[in-house]
């Protein structure tokens, strides 16, 4: 790792203060993979330097729910109706998850962690499915992560859709992977897939787990209405009830999707203070919907992902203004929720990395540089308007992680990239050829 002090000039520094974005242009320093000072002045020490060129600096992406999985499910020759949700699983997703080994996972990996830095993404939450590689495979994300400097939480899909065995490696690789991982840069989750495919005897299991550790679920919820329908006919109850029986929510639950939840049922919920991942390019794809903002509570944070469709973060989160906008909510009432968003974000990363940084002076050096000179002046009263319809519609420049240079000027740094894509080639080749 480059020691030497890092010094980004000319930059618009984008602090997070409480509830606001604070704008200041000058230059930071950065020491020991900590920010050490930020001033308009030009020192003069021996510095490796990125100069900004007036751009924009923020706090790093975050894709709060990742398919790291499905990177490899592009072009495939695959056959059997797709016609409504269900049909997408049967004929899609549980087709591929069963093929995959772990030389496979870890193509899928470097493919995603090149993607997310192109697009300033340095933290994923990842919900991973091999059951038939299970045991080990989240080790194997992590390490391979690593290798990129990505900063990750992960868990693994458990359902009761493959059978018993393959259920039981599903949770013993969740439960291993809290209990024996090391790695400050790597947390845990307790991956499930969704209430329609976990029995009752399986949630008693996540529930005892839970009540002795400090860890939270990772659920599809009500994605589809097929959650609601074939959860009521299987188990005599909607998810939503299921959960909060089993007493499976807390303040670190990931809820993904929650396009067919009520009023009435967020309104159950809220009091565990979980946190909604919304995933609208999946939602549009799949054509289960899309979820209703101002159904959502305050109490409930509302994250961003990208279920695993792309890493892009950026666009999924202009794209949930756009939608909110699409809901007749007031530009008012639109960029109110917005900005909730973004700072539910920011204290919900916090709950698994307390040191996630706010771009203050003694922070980690965690930091994305935008390809966005403002065309007017910026501020912290409008941030925003720069934020959603300047800085989000352009690539990311520049990508630092604690310190170190994982992009400059659009090119990665120290990533054989074609070495990577011939080994991401042969393994997709493999899947291919299994189906």
């Amino acid at each position: 790792m480059n020691t030497r002090p890092l010094l980004i000039k000319n930059a618009w520094i984008c602090q997070i203060e409480s509830y606001s974005v604070d704008p200041a242009f000058g230059n930071m320093i950065i020491e020991n993979g900590i920010i050490s000072e930020i001033h308009d002045k030009s020192p003069e020490k021996d510095f490796e330097i990125i100069d900004a060129g007036g751009r924009v600096v923020t706090v790093p992406n975050v894709n709060f729910h990742d398919h790291i999985y499905s990177r490899l499910a592009k072009g495939l020759p695959l056959h059997g109706s797709m016609q409504n949700f269900p049909e997408i699983l049967q004929n899609l997703w549980w087709k591929i998850d069963v093929l995959l080994d772990h030389d496979m996972i870890k193509a899928s990996t470097y493919m995603a962690a090149m993607e997310s830095i192109r697009n300033g993404v340095t933290y994923i939450f990842d919900h991973h499915s091999s059951p038939s590689h299970s045991l080990g495979s989240l080790n194997i994300i992590k390490d391979s992560l690593g290798e990129f400097n990505i900063r990750n939480v992960l868990c693994f899909e458990t359902t009761d859709r493959n059978g018993e065995l393959l259920k039981l490696e599903a949770l013993k690789e969740n439960t291993d992977f809290y209990l024996y991982n090391t790695d400050e840069n790597s947390k845990a989750a307790f991956g499930l897939h969704a209430s329609f495919t976990l029995e009752d005897s399986t949630l008693t299991a996540v529930k005892k787990f839970l009540e002795k550790n400090d860890l939270g679920i990772h659920i599809h919820l009500c994605e589809d209405e097929s959650d609601k329908n074939i959860s009521l006919k299987k188990y005599g109850k909607l998810p939503v009830q299921r959960l909060l029986d089993f007493n499976l929510l807390n303040e670190k639950s990931i809820l993904v999707h929650g396009v067919h939840l009520t009023k009435e049922e967020f309104d159950l919920i809220k009091s565990k203070h979980p946190a909604l991942v919304v995933n609208l390019d999946s939602n549009l794809n799949n054509a289960v919907g899309t979820p209703k903002f101002e159904n959502i509570p305050e109490a409930i944070s509302v994250l961003c992902g990208t279920d695993g469709m792309h890493a892009n973060i950026a666009r999924s989160q202009n794209q949930m203004f756009l939608m909110m906008r699409n809901q007749k909510l007031s530009f008012d009432k639109a960029f109110y929720h917005f900005r909730k968003m973004y700072f539910d974000q920011h204290r919900f990363v916090k709950k698994y990395f307390p040191d996630f940084s706010s771009l203050q002076i003694g922070d980690r050096a965690d930091l994305i540089i935008w390809d966005y000179v403002p065309p007017t002046p910026i501020s912290q009263s409008n941030f925003f308007g720069h934020y959603i319809y300047g800085i989000l519609e352009r690539q990311v420049h520049s990508v630092i992680q604690n310190r170190k240079v994982l992009m400059n000027n659009f090119s990665l740094t120290d990533i054989d990239e074609t070495k990577i894509n011939n080994y991401i080639y042969e393994q997709g080749k493999r899947l291919v050829e299994s189906l």
